[in-house]
């Protein structure tokens, strides 16, 4: 399904001219990407939306064009893109839908930065190649059904076994669990109530003992996976252990890669929106006028513009922040808490301002609202980031 405005190709929100801010080789990979999600996300994605179905017959051109992982190194069959670039892929994913952004982070930053960061050389070797590629699928196991917001108190466990390790836990809402053919699943080696204990593992989806299940009845991120995980006396070899992964710190770490990239996504997200909503009032005949004409539907749009204006530029800088090695966690917090909050309300002046036509799937406003709830919560709640702010500026935790 496709609005009559999406027949149009997008051409981009720049109002204070950002493009000039990028090198040609950013702009050349945004606008390969664009085609990219134009040509191929865009047809199908309303009908994958209603049958809530992901689309798995894109993960293998997202593969050869180097979507997965494009911020790490080439040595290991990645793209080797700078952050602000791959913050670009992941702008325009989101463009065509955040389930699509948020398969591409999972793999990226969730599976392949952990093994990347925390692996030993050998595993590196194997993993991020096929990950790069799409030949194998990855899922990142944290959650867990009563520790979202306190990923510190998992209690999946890891004992030392005959040979290696024996994993017993159930993990919750996690992005591509059903059809990944390898988790990284994080669990405690020591004291249940011991943040320090909790280890990385790779855990291979067919091993005896490991199954997932697909989450029912969500009205949010239809076109994307989301599964239970479920651990019972999963063996695994010693060389399962990432070696380098120690404590909390370390998922959290992968948890800010995840952020940053959530935070350029949601700018592409909101730029789907106006761009619709701006087309859809330029057309739209009522009272022998076009809607856009009228002094709300300028307010609105007026409104949308100046957001995302904002967003573009804050998040490029935290990119260049990032490139330097200067980047901290608290900045990611800011741009995530803000830009999605941002394009969650920019999505729903969309639909309003769309009327009736806003509630089809042929439109794509509402379609992003209802995912954007998702992002809003999801890697971190916007009140928790608030709370992760509140204590660098007080230096007081309020946990």
């Amino acid at each position: 399904m496709s609005s009559p405005a999406a027949n149009s190709r997008f051409t981009g929100v720049d109002f204070y001219e950002a493009d000039r801010l990028l090198s040609e080789e950013e702009r050349a990979i945004r606008d390969t990407v664009r085609t990219w999600v134009d040509d191929n996300l865009m047809p199908i994605i309303g009908d994958c939306y209603v049958e809530g179905r992901f689309p798995k017959e894109l993960i293998g051109g997202m593969g050869e064009l180097g979507f997965f992982g494009a911020n790490l190194p080439e040595a290991y069959g990645c793209a080797g893109l700078n952050n602000v670039a791959y913050g670009l892929i992941m702008q325009e994913l989101e463009r065509g839908d955040s389930g699509v952004r948020s398969f591409a982070s999972v793999q990226g930053a969730l599976v392949m930065y952990p093994i990347f960061a925390f692996g030993a050389e050998e595993q590196k070797q194997y993993w991020l190649p096929r990950l790069a590629s799409g030949e194998e699928i990855g899922c990142f196991g944290l959650t867990e059904p009563d520790f979202g917001s306190n990923p510190a108190g998992l209690v999946t466990t890891a004992r030392k076994g005959d040979g290696g390790w024996v994993l017993n836990g159930t993990k919750m809402w996690i992005t591509n669990g059903s059809q990944a053919t390898v988790a990284i699943v994080w669990a405690k080696v020591g004291e249940v109530d011991d943040p320090a204990s909790i280890r990385g593992f790779i855990v291979p989806t067919n091993t005896p003992g490991f199954t997932a299940k697909d989450q029912k009845g969500k009205l949010s991120l239809r076109a994307s996976d989301t599964s239970e995980l479920h651990l019972q006396d999963v063996h695994l070899p010693v060389d399962a252990l990432l070696p380098e992964s120690s404590g909390i710190k370390s998922p959290l770490m992968c948890l800010t890669q995840a952020r940053y990239g959530i935070a350029w996504g949601a700018i592409g997200a909101a730029m789907a929106c106006y761009d619709e909503a701006l087309r859809y009032a330029v057309n739209r005949v009522m009272f022998d006028r076009p809607i856009g004409q009228t002094q709300i539907q300028q307010v609105r749009l007026a409104d949308m513009l100046t957001e995302i204006t904002k967003a573009q530029l804050l998040t490029l800088q935290l990119g260049r922040l990032k490139d330097d090695h200067l980047l901290t966690p608290q900045q990611v917090s800011l741009a995530k808490r803000n830009n999605v909050n941002m394009a969650t309300e920019c999505a729903r002046e969309a639909r309003r301002l769309l009327g009736a036509n806003g509630i089809l799937a042929e439109y794509h406003s509402m379609r992003h609202m209802a995912n954007l709830e998702s992002v809003y919560t999801y890697e971190g709640t916007h009140d928790m980031h608030s709370l992760i702010l509140g204590e660098k500026i007080t230096g007081l935790s309020a946990f």
